[in-house]
């Protein structure tokens, strides 16, 4: 393999001729590769965000006269390309790491200087034309640049999350509306309550889910206040005046997010609180999500000998012993999913308290637990929706069979009936395995018609005027 020499404060190493990568980021690959198995050309948003970052830096140096138009539109080219998609694969920094995040800053730098380089007609290591430090890291330091980025890269990826919440939250709706007639029975504490439709029931999961669309988005907004021009702890050493405001600006254009520059760049060097809150979030999202794939995993129970009131999508054989047996596959990673962002809420709350003085060495692994919860989440919405929920069909004429079955019916009559009567009902249909309707027309407490009123379903499942029985 073709290499060339780079050097850094360590000494020289052979870098492969054609990776647009460096000393630092081979050394970087070398201490931290494959430690958990996820490189950051892996989150594509995340590596936008950075080119986006530097993009917005080189304009800025470039307004300010401490960088020349040459060397500032080679920069912003080779970002370009890296938005567009480009270069991904010249990403291989793992993403926990110590430093702070410096080997993910000078894989950017180095990435782009190799590119930009190319772009004016140099060649990959020449870096007395385009250094990484100090024309694409000009004005900057890893504790402005890094922060910034991956700010920007959860805010990207809280669309795609958001996206794919609204249509799982369309998905249950549809489902509503499609068992809006079937009558069931409520439970609470797996025991018989009250009766319900099966699209009442389907609604609350959507309507449980959706609400939590204008939560993510406001956790994101707090992502927006970034830290450019602080450089090594807030006080801006090495940026000119001005720069931090110009640099501010660029990333609202670069971006199209409504960045605003941090009123006091020493306390925004070191704070992840936004990390805090999003990733809270997140966990909040993840118990409503995966409460709702237990339900639907009860309500599919059987198919003999369980609940049984709907069908989920056969999407495997479900035992290597078990001949015929089908399992609920789809909601059970989702549950697994939630149990993994949970756990990452754990150590981003963790990370953030382990800061010191005027920086936050853990910030990797906060980066890399946020965005592995909004990835795995995106990922195993996209399934639950097109591989479960979409096929849901109900067991209707099951469902109304067991409401007319339960005891549970009794509550629809208590208005009419009173307490005691009722409770007595309900112990003897019980005892004598006999049904509520039964036992309230041969005690004579209704007549037929009375009953029959009473218990039609479309009362049975929302207010409505009752009478007493004199």
């Amino acid at each position: 393999m073709k290499t060339r020499t780079e050097h850094d404060l360590l000494g020289n190493k052979e870098v492969p001729m054609d990776a647009y990568y460096g000393v630092q980021t081979l050394r970087a690959i070398e201490n931290f590769g494959g430690i958990s198995g996820f490189q950051i050309g892996m989150y594509p948003n995340y590596v936008k965000a950075l080119a986006m970052v530097k993009w917005a830096a080189a304009r800025a140096n470039c307004e300010l006269g401490t960088l020349s138009k040459e060397i500032a539109d080679a920069i912003t080219a080779a970002c370009e390309e890296i938005i567009a998609g480009k270069l991904h694969d010249q990403f291989p920094v793992d993403m926990l790491q110590g430093g702070a995040g410096t080997s993910t800053n000078m894989n950017i730098n180095e990435v782009v200087a190799n590119r930009a380089l190319e772009l004016m007609g140099h060649q990959k290591g020449e870096y007395q034309y385009c250094h990484p430090n100090n024309h694409v890291n000009l004005s900057q330091s890893t504790n402005d640049a890094y922060p910034t980025s991956f700010h920007l890269a959860i805010v990207l990826s809280n669309r795609e999350l958001v996206d794919e919440v609204k249509r799982l939250v369309e998905a249950f709706r549809r489902k509503a509306k499609e068992f809006e007639n079937v009558l069931k029975m409520g439970r609470t504490q797996l025991q018989d309550a009250v009766p319900m439709t099966l699209g009442q029931e389907f609604e609350a999961y959507a309507y449980t889910l959706e609400e939590n669309i204008a939560r993510f988005n406001e956790a994101a907004k707090l992502f927006l206040t970034e830290n450019m021009g602080a450089t090594a702890i807030g006080t801006g050493i090495n940026s000119e005046p001005g720069y931090a405001e110009l640099c501010a600006q660029e990333l609202r254009i670069i971006s199209g997010e409504e960045f605003v520059l941090a009123p006091n760049l020493i306390a925004a060097t070191p704070d992840t609180g936004a990390c805090v809150s999003y990733s809270s979030e997140l966990k909040r999202f993840c118990t409503q999500l995966s409460k709702i794939c237990n339900d639907l995993r009860l309500l599919s129970s059987g198919p003999r000998c369980g609940l049984r009131e709907i069908n989920l999508p056969p999407m495997q054989p479900g035992s290597s012993i078990m001949p015929g047996k089908v399992n609920p596959v789809i909601p059970e990673v989702v549950n697994q999913v939630c149990f993994r962002v949970i756990g990452n809420d754990t150590t981003v709350m963790m990370a953030a308290e382990a800061g010191q003085l005027e920086l936050n060495v853990m910030e990797p692994v906060i980066v890399y637990a946020l965005l592995n919860s909004q990835r795995m989440l995106t990922k195993v919405m996209d399934r639950l929706r097109v591989l479960c929920v979409d096929g849901i069909t109900a067991n209707a004429e099951h469902c109304k069979e067991m409401v007319m079955h339960s005891i549970g019916i009794v509550t629809a009559l208590n208005p009419t009936l009173g307490y005691e009567n009722s409770s007595r009902i309900a112990k003897r249909a019980l005892q004598e395995n006999r049904s509520v309707y039964d036992l309230v027309l041969e005690e004579g407490l209704l007549t037929k018609a009375e009953l029959d009123d009473l218990l039609r379903p479309e009362l049975m499942i929302k207010p409505k005027k009752f009478y007493h029985k004199k």
